[in-house]
């Protein structure tokens, strides 16, 4: 009998570059302003990245991190750098330089590649970055070179076109570090290993529906699970990708009419904006777009909102620690013909595992045991499955605790209905717990957005000397309106339980991450100042 080894290949998302080099050559892969990349193009540049790294001694096991915007040297490092076997850190473009100085450190980078727009996160701190070894300029706004060090181009320039073997010999290698926010102390490097990367890479490409006629706009950052996977998913299909440096809603309808664009990433704060102004400039859609959304869960009304622009929106959801997206609200025939406002509330559910992901259950954290399937019962979403995370680099104890019982906990509360979708209800720090009775912070939102001044609102506990803790609104009113407080109250008495209305409305501008999502902790932790909270 032969050895069933033989053939075996490790599963890796660089291979997808060479396949589609070959499968491809002439086709466009990569669209950045007026440059044009072919796939061959594209192919030649990875290996001379791949092979620039390995002449100045960057090996198997090394950690290289870049600090970009959406470019196309930022993809470019999503395949050289874990070709020779190194780890990519992608980092964060909105961080302080604090921030930015911890997370190069404790990962352990051997080089930096600064885009000379957020060169200046380097520059100050570069005394407290000795391990760092080399700097590379990308020079994509000016010709000027921040950091002592080439610029990318002259860099690519020492390298060879040449493919480079791939490094690779153990799928549970790691091939990313992605840094998550530390919004309850110093951020934590989130292991992603080739194999995990591979299929969520694919999973995504099955659930969204791309082939390689498509089209994908750039306006999630890369540098946030390695964006969602697309980096390499986008590549398997042959697809191409349209770089993007800043995300504005006027910026992307203009690429999407210009490109011909067929598929894009945001999350649900994008769309708000680009619903906005579609509603404001009276734009509308000439061809199908689809739209994948994910992060903080997506008001109905906001669905709603953007479908009647033109677009179609598929709602999944995940975390950093498992690759990105990890469910999907899979849609199903006998819910085609239902009225707009029932598809959304569906289209608004956090639903069931990707195909490559399989696992995915809610539970009562505790006990571990499954929530009965009510819609009601409220349970925490545990994952387990290939595309999550290996742990936390250097945080052993932080990596125990996630995978308490053999499952990954998210951390986010839902509810399994009937027909095994699952709905988020909220994160458990930010579940409102007032006299006794639990108050969904999401459910809360979705009616205030439902109110027709209300642009973007965040809700979280505060302090109540009767009840514990209390609903308080923050509001983001649209152009050209004046809600009062009054008004936003009386909208959620007259559509909620009155207990569940908050009992006060503040307005202005929401603190939010790079990639849109409302950062609610700031808000809790300013109300709760100097005060004790305590969560279950």
């Amino acid at each position: 009998m032969a050895d069933k080894n033989v053939c075996f290949d490790v599963l890796t998302p660089v291979h997808f570059a060479r396949r589609s080099a070959e499968v491809f050559p002439e086709k466009i892969a990569v669209i950045y302003g007026d440059k044009r990349y072919t796939y061959a193009d594209f192919y030649a540049r990875v290996n001379r990245l791949a092979s620039a790294l390995k002449k100045i001694g960057i090996q198997k096991g090394d950690k290289v991190a870049f600090i970009c915007p959406n470019t196309p040297s930022m993809l470019e490092a999503h395949y050289a750098v874990p070709m020779i076997g190194a780890a990519l850190v992608s980092i964060n473009i909105r961080l302080s330089s604090n921030e930015v100085a911890y997370i190069i450190d404790h990962s352990d980078a051997k080089a930096i590649f600064a885009d000379n727009e957020f060169a200046n996160l380097v520059t100050p701190v570069t005394d407290k970055l000795p391990k760092v070894k080399h700097y590379v300029n990308i020079c994509d706004i000016s010709d000027e070179k921040p950091l002592e060090g080439p610029d990318y181009e002259a860099f690519l320039e020492t390298g060879s076109p040449e493919p480079v073997p791939v490094e690779v010999d153990d799928e549970y290698q790691v091939a990313t570090i992605n840094y998550t926010s530390g919004t309850t102390g110093r951020p934590k490097g989130v292991m992603y290993h080739h194999r995990g990367a591979y299929l969520n890479a694919l999973g995504e490409q099955l659930e969204f529906n791309t082939t390689s006629r498509s089209i994908y706009l750039w306006t999630l950052p890369m540098f946030h699970c390695n964006g969602w996977c697309f980096t390499w998913g986008i590549t398997a299909m042959g697809a191409t990708h349209v770089c993007l440096r800043k995300v504005v809603p006027e910026e992307i309808y203009k690429i999407v009419e210009k490109e011909n664009v067929t598929h894009l990433c945001a999350a649900p704060t994008i769309l708000i904006g680009m619903s906005s102004y579609a509603i404001d400039n009276k734009i509308q859609l000439k061809k199908p777009l689809e739209i994948m959304t994910a992060g903080a869960p997506p008001a109905p009304t906001v669905i709603k909102n953007m479908e009647s622009v033109g677009a179609n929106i598929i709602q999944t959801y995940g975390l950093t620690e498992v690759f990105g997206p990890h469910s999907v609200c899979a849609w199903k025939s006998q819910w085609d013909d239902l009225p707009l406002d029932q598809r959304a509330e569906l289209k608004a559910r956090q639903g069931v595992p990707f195909i490559v992901a399989m696992y995915m259950d809610v539970v009562d954290p505790e006990t571990m045991e499954p929530v009965p399937r009510d819609g009601k019962t409220i349970g925490e979403i545990v994952m387990r499955g290939n595309n999550v995370m290996l742990g936390y680099y250097k945080d052993e104890a932080a990596t125990t605790e996630a995978f308490k019982g053999g499952w990954f906990h998210s951390g986010d509360l839902a509810v399994m209905h009937p027909d095994n979708y699952a709905q988020i209800m909220d994160r458990k720090k930010d579940i409102i717990i007032s006299g006794g009775e639990n108050i969904s912070t999401v459910e809360v939102e979705n009616v205030i957005y439902q109110h027709p001044d209300v642009m973007e609102v965040a809700v979280v506990p505060v302090p109540n000397e009767k009840w514990g803790e209390v609903p308080k609104a923050f509001v983001v009113p649209k152009p050209g309106t004046n809600p009062t407080a009054e008004d936003i109250i009386e909208h959620c008495k007259a559509n909620l339980a009155r207990f569940k209305a908050p009992k006060t409305v503040e307005f202005g501008e929401l603190p939010k991450t790079a990639t849109g999502k409302i950062q609610k902790f700031k808000l809790r932790d300013k109300e709760w100042q100097g005060r004790e909270r305590k969560v279950n």
